[in-house]
Order: structure tokens, then sequence, then C-alpha cells
């Protein structure tokens, strides 16, 4: 068996790395990152403004005063993406980033519809000089990353082709840059205002109702989806075993969909809390963050650790588990992975699968039946302990008793095999 498991891995390993090695992946993931302090602090004003206890006269009147927390973090992250996918693409590709990161914030607005329809009495009329918020939140997102990363190559090209404009010695370095990328940025912008012309005179449309028909709704219920989802966790799983970081590899596949998701959760309680639960969405990413790794990292390990102090015999796991429970509590889970070792363990190699693939069909579940009230949209550090991440992330007392059920489970599926390898080393 372990002969097999190696063999495998040195077959996956090489893989994985080259995915999460990937350039457009690893920028994608960097301007994730890049909004993460943003739309944390959205995400306490999202907790705080909702919280169960206020009655809804009160909600009404701190959503009318702390609103704008939300409005200018998480309601706008697509402009955030945007910036950092152009800032860091150009960063990696030696030109100036700072201009990658403009021109592509700039080249989709100008793909952005400054319109929206109101109503007049009895009467719907398009007003100009307006903009919907959610094409800057959730439903702008894919055309978001797909116009910056074009940018931000047209950009790129046109400046390491010498398509710039050198200022003599002794020019202030701002002003010398400035011209430098005034033919790149040129260059960038006209292809974007040509085409945005195209759809509106010939099609009479614009491209963030196309894309967001044609391939944002239809990718995002896919990978959001319950099958998408335990794809998810199992890769993650399956490259961890190998040592390779799960989370890295896979979230910077599917963390637009689970992002996108939970702006549209966090748009929908704007409009009232049975908004939410009529239209919201299972699949977020604070449901990834608080109903996966917030149970002790990734494998949901915190049980695990609890089981190994409490049944287990050997002075060995004991101590593992000991140095291992003050970081599991803040699913930091390094050191149990390595040190129990779960990595290439093939003893464990079924409940560390099958654990966490079984936990979110729970959780799923939990959410589909109405039992669990949805994601708020607020964005939950996934450091944060369970059940203290349970009730943030849902404003009720159930998102705690679900993470429970959780781990119960959890400890259930590994129960048999920690005694099984107990007794194993015992022998």
């Amino acid at each position: 068996m372990n002969n097999f498991m190696d063999a495998l891995g040195a077959k996956i390993a090489p893989i994985a790395q080259k995915i999460g090695a990937n350039l457009y992946l690893t920028v994608l993931r960097d301007a994730f990152m890049l909004s993460f302090p943003l739309t944390m602090f959205g995400s306490f004003i999202v907790v705080f403004n909702n919280l169960p206890f206020w009655p809804d006269s009160i909600k009404t009147q701190f959503s009318n005063l702390f609103g704008n927390g939300q409005n200018a973090t998480m309601s706008i992250m697509t402009v955030f993406v945007t910036l950092g996918i152009g800032y860091y693409f150009s960063k990696a590709k030696e030109v100036e980033a700072i201009f990658g990161a403009v021109v592509s914030l700039a080249s989709f607005l100008i793909l952005t519809p400054f319109f929206m329809t109101v109503v007049d009495g009895k009467k719907e009329i398009q007003a100009s000089g307006l903009m919907s918020l959610d094409r800057l939140g959730a439903k702008g997102m894919f055309l978001g990353m797909i116009a910056a990363f074009l940018a931000a190559k047209i950009y790129v090209y046109l400046t390491q082709k010498g398509f710039v404009i050198t200022m003599p010695d002794g020019v202030p370095p701002a002003v010398s840059k400035s011209f430098s990328a005034l033919i790149p940025v040129l260059g960038t912008l006209l292809p974007f205002l040509i085409g945005n012309a195209v759809m509106i005179g010939v099609f009479d449309t614009n491209l963030h109702d196309v894309i967001y028909n044609i391939i944002q709704k239809p990718l995002t219920g896919l990978g959001t989806s319950l099958p998408g989802t335990i794809v998810a966790i199992f890769f993650v799983q399956f490259l961890w075993f190998f040592g390779l970081h799960g989370q890295v590899i896979v979230n910077s596949v599917f963390e637009p969909f689970w992002q996108t998701n939970g702006l549209d959760n966090a748009e929908l309680l704007k409009k009232g809390n049975a908004a939410l639960q009529e239209h919201g969405h299972i699949v977020t990413k604070s449901f990834m963050d608080t109903f996966t790794v917030s149970l002790g990292g990734s494998g949901s390990t915190l049980i695990v650790l609890i089981l190994i102090m409490v049944i287990m015999t050997k002075k060995q796991y004991k101590e593992v588990a000991r140095l291992a429970i003050a970081p599991g509590i803040f699913n930091v889970n390094e050191p149990v992975i390595f040190g129990l070792p779960m990595v290439m363990n093939a003893s464990l190699f079924i409940p560390w699968l099958l654990a966490p693939i079984v936990s979110v069909i729970i959780a799923y579940a939990g959410f589909a039946s109405g039992i669990v009230p949805l994601t708020t949209g607020a964005q939950v550090p996934w450091t944060m302990p369970a059940v203290i991440s349970g009730f943030l992330a849902t404003n009720s007392i159930m998102g705690s008793l679900l993470q429970i059920v959780q781990m119960i489970a959890v400890g259930l599926i590994y129960l048999p095999f920690l005694m099984m390898i107990d007794k194993i080393k015992e022998d």
C-alpha cells in the first residue's frame, strides 16, 4: 500500500505543482488576497448590523448609519480584484505595476453601463449617469477578471515591445513613468472602448449582461453545487495527503465562484433576512471557510486531536496532540498533518478523504433543509475557532450547532482508524 502511495505521489506532485505555479491562478489568488482586509471590514459591518437580537427597526437604523462600510468594501469587490490582477500580472512581467492596475480597472469600467432602469411613477425609464452597485460587485466579477487579465496582457505587450515615450535625464521619475505608460495605456483602452461601442450600437446590449447570463451564472451554479463542492473538498484532501497545499491549488480555481455567491448573499441581506433565505446561495466563501476549514483546518482535525488525547495510549501520539491542540483550535493544523503524520500515512488515507466529504454533505443538508440559516455574506476569518465562527457566519446559534454535529461525524469516522493504528504500534 505504501509503495503504491509513493508511486502515486510521484505522479501527482509535478502536476499539482505546475497548477499551483500557474501565473494566472497565482495572480488571481493574490488579487483576491488584496481585497481581503477590505472585505473583512465590510464583513464585520454586516455581522454587526444584522445581529439576531437587534429588533428590525434597529437593523434598519444601523443599515442607514453604517451601511457604507459594506457598500465601500464588499459591494464593490470587483474593483479591488481588477486592480489586483492588473498590478500582480504587470509586476510578474516586470513592467510598471501601478499603471497595469489602473488600466485594468479603467478597461473594466469602460465596459460597465453607466445607466440603470428606474421607476418613475408607473413608467420604467433608463437614467443615465447612474450605476447599479452590483455591477462593481458580484454581478460584474467574471467580466472584471476577464477584462483585467486581457487589459494587463495588452499593456504589458505594448510596453515590452517598446511602444513608450522616453523622457530625457533629469525629468522627475513620476513624470517620466507617466509618459512611458501613455502609449501602452492608450493602446489598451481603445480596443475596450471600441468593443463596448459595438456591443451597444450593433447588438443593443452590454458585455456585463452577456458574460453574466452566458458564463457566470452557469459556471457559478456548477462550481457551487453539492457535487462541485465535493469535488473541491476531495482534491484539497487528496493533494494534502501527498504534502501539497490543497487549499492554495484548489481555491485558486473555485474561489471566484464562492466569492461571487457570498457577495450575492450580502446584497440580498440588505433586502431583509427573508430575501436571503429565499434567494440566497448555500455554498459561499464563508461556507467553505467556516464549515470546512474552521473545524480544525484541512481534514477537520480538531476533533481528531481531542480523540487522540482521550482514547489513544501511545505517548508519541499524545505528545503530537498536546503540541498541536493550541494551533488546531485556530485551524492551523500543519503540526498534526506532518507530526502524526497524516501525510502519506496509508492507515489514515480513508478517513482523511472521507470525513471532510461527509462533513460538507452534512453542512449542505443543514442549509438546504432550512434548519440552519444561510451565511450572510460576512467573511469570517478562517482562523476563527469553531462554534464562534459558525455563529458569526450565519448570525444564528444553529451555525454553531451544525459545526458541533459535523465534528461528531468526523470523530466517528476517524475513531476506528485511530484505534487501529494505536494497536498496531503496540504490537
